[in-house]
């Protein structure tokens, strides 16, 4: 794994080449922890996940998970520390390019945007080796792109090429072969050069939206736009506008 930064945003790529960026315990929790560090660092307005040339990450190293047991598995909560990139307050983009399979889309499914190559493939093949996805595959994916679509690869473990998940939702774009990172990176900039509190607001308010009742998000929603009223960047932003100059925003 490597961790670099371009301005506001921090670039995390997963680096382990001889097996195809597969997961295994270390890899997991290296990359999770890296992110929740620019999470945390005040300078970081977006975040930016990568993998290969060849694999954006293939899954879950089989060499690992394979000797797993019940007992083992339950004790570790195996699969539940990468929850935390799904709990990170701000953005995150996935560029991909090449295999996310298994644990690969499932990481995918946990980043607010999804930036691929026409080379991208994904997929949760689990089921053809006896078990389902265990990190939030299926609930997220139903919820990306409805009901009988998930149904279909969770039970199948049908490959889903770029052009497919942009068409179904579960992806924001699909780009020319090797231009993923540059055109997550300039997204990513753009998002680091807004408001900070407003760009994590709006993230809290969409991420309710899919996971609560409509009417519970609303409120949450409204709150949350009530509550920027507050805020300094709010008072600068619309000032700017009104005065047609460029806005000084407050780092928080």
């Amino acid at each position: 794994m490597t961790v670099e930064r371009s301005g506001g945003v921090g670039i995390v790529t997963i680096n382990r080449p001889d097996a195809l960026n597969a997961l295994n315990e270390q890899v997991a929790h290296e990359v999770t922890d890296a992110l929740m560090a620019f999470d945390a660092d005040h300078s970081i307005g977006c975040i930016v996940l990568a993998g290969g040339d060849k694999a954006f990450c293939a899954g879950a190293d089989l060499k690992w998970i394979a000797s797993q047991e019940f007992e083992s598995a339950y004790l570790t909560d195996l699969g539940a520390y990468m929850d935390q990139i799904a709990a990170l307050r701000k953005p995150v983009i996935a560029a991909v390019r090449g295999f996310a399979f298994g644990g690969g889309t499932e990481i995918c499914l946990m980043c607010d945007m999804v930036i691929a190559d026409t080379t991208a493939t994904f997929g949760l093949p689990e089921v053809t080796l006896g078990v389902i996805p265990g990190a939030g595959g299926p609930a997220r994916l139903a919820r990306a792109v409805g009901k009988a679509k998930a149904m279909y690869y969770i039970l199948t473990g049908a490959t889903i090429a770029a052009e497919e998940a942009e068409r179904i939702g579960m992806i924001t774009s699909v780009v020319e072969e090797g231009a993923q990172l540059d055109e997550a990176i300039r997204i990513a900039t753009a998002i680091s050069n807004n408001p900070r509190l407003a760009v994590m607001a709006g993230k809290e308010s969409v991420n309710q939206q899919t996971e609560t009742p409509l009417i519970p998000g609303l409120k949450l929603e409204r709150r949350l736009f009530h509550g920027l009223f507050a805020t300094p960047d709010q008072k600068e932003g619309m000032a700017a506008f009104a005065e047609k100059r460029k806005p000084d925003y407050k780092q928080y």
